[in-house]
């Protein structure tokens, strides 16, 4: 590729302040793939007024609800047409074999995005009743409002899915956005803002600054006309913005780690359990915020699960992604390489049995890790408690469906969870009871964007997708009218 990628604001392709660059690796070789604008904090400040300009009598601030739903419906048409192209960007970013964009998240977006645009002229107010106001008839009514500026930053996991979660609900509620894209990830998000261009959203409106977060993300979340920040990433960075966005009381969602149980019970169909469970350990190179990492497995068929999970790892064709029939690629970054492979040997020597993978030797160009699995594992490992970010899974054993819960609940993240049984009753006990804001019976990770989406406890505050999350980005506001 070796493209030289601008800021996008205020509809126009612009360098950084400075004309600083940042040079993005290509994971599957260790060499140059691209450049991006290093932003400053005066080219952040630039876009968030260019978004608020746009909210305070700016075109898009009257246009209707159904205007907004039209431009959301040419957009997901405009994204499905360059779908290839925009896989191609993700993938070759992070190392990902372009078919897993193209067969999950470009019909995530599109879908996502279509979805929203049926809400936007549905967001209705309401009429209250009350006893009136010291003896005198009144009449009450709520509207939704855009709650105004929002500061969107993305990860570089599955950066145009993830964008689209939060582009297309904040645009159908009516806001503006300034989106900070990761470091690793800016292309796809700057050709997505220049189809919002070609489907008629005006200047203004969808803005993207690239850079280093450590640069930008005190502007994003301090600066005074920005209304709510949205960032999906770790929970020590969600802290941080947290703490920047407090002293103004900004609206801050965040969606955040995750280190989900996958629980498979002596009843469950085994190949099936093995099938997804291998997928949610090993999608995307184990870079998924709701991989299911931590396999619980009833003691009855424990063996005979870890050796077939054991023999999908070792069946995986690891390599250069481009290349047909490789199924993983390399990891996103010479960190994420180091810190995987750092745990992996901490798994070892914390006593846990390596089945299948173990450290990789990186004597070749590119990040590659092998896919990982152990056993003879228990709650207490860091390979079983921390957010490793890897394919890297960890299998343990339980007696009872009470012990299940128990090591299911046993850590400081809730965002997903499989049950994998064929007891209707006992799936529906089990993921009442798992902490966590969604469960996949018999599958692994069903997301939709009509289903919302979000975590519990470290996982977490608020919910992407569905009305839930397009309602997060309004404001509700009551007006009262004497009558007598």
């Amino acid at each position: 590729m070796n493209q030289a990628y601008q800021h996008f604001i205020a509809g126009q392709a612009v360098d950084a302040s400075d004309s600083a660059t940042m040079t993005l690796p290509d994971p599957a070789t260790g060499e140059t793939l691209a450049t991006s604008a290093a932003g400053t904090a005066d080219d952040a400040t630039r876009a968030i007024e260019a978004a608020y300009a746009q909210l305070k009598g700016g075109e898009w601030s009257q246009m209707s609800g159904a205007a907004r739903g039209l431009c959301l419906h040419r957009l997901a048409d405009l994204v499905e047409r360059d779908a290839d192209q925009m896989a191609d960007m993700d993938a070759n970013a992070i190392g990902r074999p372009p078919a897993e964009p193209r067969m999950l998240d470009l019909p995530n977006a599109i879908a996502t995005l279509r979805h929203a645009a049926g809400w936007a002229d549905k967001l209705e107010g309401r009429t209250i009743p009350t006893a009136g106001y010291m003896g005198q008839p009144t009449l009450s009514y709520t509207e939704r409002l855009p709650v105004g500026v929002v500061a969107a930053i993305v990860p570089w996991n599955t950066p145009l899915m993830i964008t689209c979660w939060k582009l297309a609900a904040l645009l159908a509620a009516g806001c503006t956005t300034v989106i900070k894209p990761a470091e690793q990830t800016p292309m796809s998000a700057l050709h997505l803002a220049k189809l919002c261009q070609e489907a008629g959203i005006p200047d203004g409106v969808v803005n993207v600054v690239t850079g280093h977060g450590a640069t930008l993300g005190p502007v994003l979340c301090e600066h005074p006309h920005v209304a709510k920040v949205t960032f999906t990433g770790s929970p020590e960075t969600g802290a941080t913005i947290q703490r920047l966005a407090a002293p103004l009381f900004k609206h801050v969602a965040l969606e955040l780690g995750g280190k989900s149980p996958q629980i498979v019970f002596d009843d469950a169909d085994l190949e099936a359990a093995v099938g997804g469970c291998a997928m949610g350990l090993f999608f995307n190179q184990g870079q998924v915020c709701a991989a299911g990492t931590r396999i619980l497995v009833h003691e009855d068929v424990a063996d005979a699960f870890s050796q077939k999970l054991a023999d999908a790892a070792r069946s995986i064709q690891v390599g250069d992604p481009g290349k047909e029939g490789t199924q993983m690629g390399a990891v996103a970054s010479q960190g994420q390489y180091d810190k995987i492979n750092d745990y992996i040997r901490r798994g070892s020597d914390e006593g846990a049995k390596l089945l299948a993978g173990g450290p990789s030797d990186n004597a070749n160009a590119g990040w590659y890790v092998r896919p990982t699995v152990f056993v003879e594992a228990n709650n207490d490992m860091s390979i079983a408690r921390d957010e490793i970010f890897g394919p890297v899974g960890t299998v343990m054993t339980f007696r009872d469906e009470a012990e299940a819960i128990t090591i299911a609940n046993d850590t400081r993240y809730g965002l997903a969870a499989t049950v994998w049984t064929a007891d209707v009753a006992r799936a529906h006990r089990v993921a009442r009871q798992v902490e966590a804001g969604a469960i996949g019976i018999n599958a692994w990770a069903p997301i939709d964007p009509q289903l919302p989406w979000g975590g519990f406890k470290e996982s977490g505050l608020g919910r992407e997708c569905g009305l839930a999350g397009v309602l997060a980005y309004t404001e509700e506001k009551v007006t009262t009218v004497m009558l007598g």
